[in-house]
């Protein structure tokens, strides 16, 4: 992959180094890196290290100057098409952002602080699509004042080089550079702009109260920057007053690490302050944005929500700086070495240059453009667990296929389907958006799920009929996508989807009874597939989040229940009376504790309060919000799962829970001939005394149905496969034409 970072420059800085360190380590991967910057001294560095540095002059925010830069990008970014554009601060984020449009790259960016946040500079700020933020503060600050979503921003670190900080360093070569002999040494590296330089100028200013309290002590000051002069004044001033150099600006450096190695005590913030503890020495937490003092165990939680900026304690006065560096220099050498060693300790599990190149990578693979593009249609965005289960077994099967498949999805909450799935989703009923889906894309996915039916209405019908007709007149393929056909009733809508069958380029079916119903509208094509629902190859959530579902719905621990689900249907007389007839002979004669799932509870709750209210036996219920991969969690510690809804049906026979159906549609009924389960009879006339016998008739063959059961189950799981295997094949097939 070659990746291109834009950045202001290559000066000493906790970002710049963030920079380095992040190109080093990908580099050393086999990525190709190429930096644009408007240079500094880490640019020897990042050549020697195999990596093209271009200089932009993206430092300042003076018109000229970003035309100029817009321009030097332009013709980069012509030149060396890379496959990521990844830009590291505000001004370069701008630039490459104005280019994105017409260069089309994928564009990922980073924010390594706050900044202030005015009507133009908002205006200036581009956050790419996707952000990494280095803390947890500067991620609320980017939804809080920029309005990225959450689930745009990944948090990363400032990853430090362990082996380059490490306490093995020797400092000896800067001892003697400077001068500094045996003594004591406080160092501090830092930009020394106006913005970043307060904890250089305090540390200037309590040089005589420190050298008071330690005869002969050494402040080693790193790092170059707008007020570097001024601060070179002064400290040459005080040590004229004390007659000695006791302060040394040594300007920028690349040395950081000899530099760090030559100090007893480091002071400083973010990345600095890391790369002093990797080499085991005290670090007091101060800067310009706040101090939070000595840093220990207790300070870790508060050090790392910052990045170690302190942003959430208030800026150090010359005295509070004063009693933390005394109490650094005071302490016994075996508390030093602990809290060295503790210091290390962090940085190798918190902040590994390995881990933060890691980040990095899996964001790229977030925005890197796939080879192929498809949008799927369906019933998603509507918190309805069955096609929520569809949508991200779909989405995973076609993962594991291939890694060069990009899905859009056609949802009803498009919020809802990213936090669930980390999918892109355009709303479904956004006339220009959904043709601009179609568009762009190599195929159109409609399905799984029974979307090709009028029971539910001609409207819905219509709907996704008419998704399919979008795209067949943008030239793109159609792949029905395990689909399940029917009930199809009024004649124009049969000879609708005939049609619409017939013309897809390809046809895979959740179940045999689907097939033959399309063979009784008269399709004729050999070319229907008879996979399983992809439901099938979704792995459940772990086990523990299972039983911490179960705990939450108060049932009894180590205890036998019956799963129930139902749903609101109308016509169905005295079905609930009869169910909660048949809850109570479950937990009467068998034992069984009975728990009510809600699979879409906007359409379960109100029936499944009827039938608990109904029932002579307590229940219990689930009314917690839970994912697809939850219910199956929960499902998989049933005994028994007696349900309405299809996909509860799937999540239980993928979890090899013996089942009986209530039949209310006929894709019910056909899917429990597929699994070989019984049914207990349909809603609208159901009947208590065939239900108790059906029930009773599945328990006292309990085992061979579980066998059977998982038997059937495994099979279906490897159909299931079939459905991603024939859509690569489609879009390959579409490529080589």
């Amino acid at each position: 992959m070659k990746i291109f970072m834009a950045t202001m420059g290559l000066d000493i800085g906790g970002a710049e180094t963030h920079i380095v360190e992040l190109s080093k380590e990908l580099k050393a991967r086999g990525h190709e890196v190429v930096i644009a910057s408007n240079g500094g001294v880490y640019v020897p560095e990042v050549t020697a290290a195999g990596i093209r540095h271009y200089n932009v002059p993206m430092n300042r925010r003076s018109v000229k100057n970003m035309m100029r830069s817009r321009a030097l990008l332009k013709d980069i970014l012509r030149k060396e098409k890379p496959d990521i554009v990844h830009a590291h601060a505000r001004i370069p984020a701008f630039l490459c952002g104005t280019l994105q449009g017409s260069l089309k790259f994928p564009f990922v960016t980073s924010c390594h602080g706050v900044f202030e946040v005015s009507g133009v500079l908002k205006l200036l700020s581009n956050w790419g699509e996707r952000t990494l933020a280095v803390s947890e503060d500067i991620r609320d600050y980017l939804v809080r004042e920029y309005g990225v979503p959450a689930e745009h921003i990944t948090l990363t670190i400032n990853g430090i080089d362990t082996n380059k900080f490490s306490p093995d360093v020797s400092g000896e070569a800067v001892r003697k550079e400077f001068d500094l002999g045996d003594s004591v040494v406080i160092g501090h590296v830092s930009r020394l702009d106006q913005a970043a330089c307060h904890t250089a100028r305090q540390l200037i200013e309590l040089a005589p109260k420190l050298d008071g309290a330690c005869p002969g002590i050494h402040i080693l000051i790193t790092g170059g920057g707008d007020s570097f002069e001024q601060l070179k004044e002064r400290a040459e001033q005080v040590n004229r007053d004390l007659g000695r150099t006791c302060v040394v600006l040594t300007g920028p450096r690349t040395d950081v690490n000899a530099i760090a190695a030559a100090c007893q005590v480091f002071v400083g913030v973010s990345r600095s302050a890391l790369e002093a503890m990797a080499e085991e020495k005290p670090v007091v937490l101060s800067g310009a944005q706040g101090h939070t003092g000595l840093f220990c165990p207790e300070l870790l939680q508060k050090a790392i929500d910052t990045n170690f900026c302190c942003r959430t304690d208030p800026v150090a006065g010359e005295e509070t700086l004063y009693r933390a560096v005394t109490q650094a220099l005071d302490l016994p050498q075996k508390e030093k070495q602990r809290l060295g060693a503790y210091g290390r300790q962090t940085v190798q599990t918190y902040y590994s240059v390995q881990r933060m190149a890691q980040d990095c990578l899996d964001v790229y693979e977030q925005v890197r453009r796939r080879k192929y593009r498809v949008v799927m249609s369906g019933y998603y965005g509507f918190s309805n667990a069955g096609d929520d289960a569809i949508l991200q077994s779909i989405h995973e099967g076609i993962l594991a296929a291939s890694k060069d498949i990009s899905v859009t999805v056609l949802s009803n909450d498009p919020q809802l389907t990213w936090n669930l799935c980390g999918l892109e989703a355009v709303p479904r009923f956004r006339f220009w958006k959904v043709l601009g889906a179609l568009r762009s894309c190599d195929a159109l996915l409609s399905g799984g799920g029974s979307l090709l039916q009028d029971r539910t209405s001609t409207r819905s019908l219509m709907y996704y009929l008419s998704i399919i007709r979008g795209a067949e007149l943008f030239g793109k393929p159609v792949m029905l996508y395990a689909n399940g056909i029917g009930p199809v009733r009024k004649p124009e809508n049969r000879r609708r989807v005939k049609r619409a069958v017939e013309r897809a380029a390809l046809v895979t079916l959740r179940d045999r009874s689907s097939a033959n119903e399309l063979r009784e509208m008269g399709v004729k094509r050999p070319d229907l597939y008879v996979t399983a629902d992809p439901v099938f190859n979704l792995p459940p959530a772990p086990q523990e989040r299972g039983e911490e579902l179960l705990r939450s719905a108060q049932l009894p621990e180590n205890t036998p229940f019956a799963a129930i689900s139902v749903r609101n249907w109308p016509g169905t007389g005295d079905f609930p009376k009869q169910l909660a007839g048949l809850c109570d002979h479950l937990r009467r004669t068998y034992g069984m504790e009975i728990l009510f799932l809600l699979m879409q509870p906007g359409h379960d709750r109100a029936t499944t309060n009827q039938v608990r209210e109904l029932m002579e036996e307590p229940s219990y219920l689930l009314d917690t919000a839970c994912t697809p991969r939850e219910l199956m969690a929960v499902l998989g510690r049933a005994k028994l799962c007696v349900a309405m809804r299809l996909h509860t049906l799937i999540f239980a026979a993928r979890m090899a829970v013996p089942c009986i159906g209530l039949v209310y549609d006929p894709k019910v009924e056909s899917y429990l001939q597929e699994l070989d389960m019984p049914s207990a009879g349909h809603v609208e006339h159901f009947d208590l005394q065939q239900a108790v016998a059906c029930t009773d008739e599945m328990m006292a063959h309990y085992q061979e149905n579980l066998d059977r059961l998982q038997e059937k189950s495994q099979a279906l799981a490897k159909a299931a496969l079939h459905n991603e295997e024939l859509l690569l094949e489609l879009l390959e097939k579409k490529t080589k034409k």
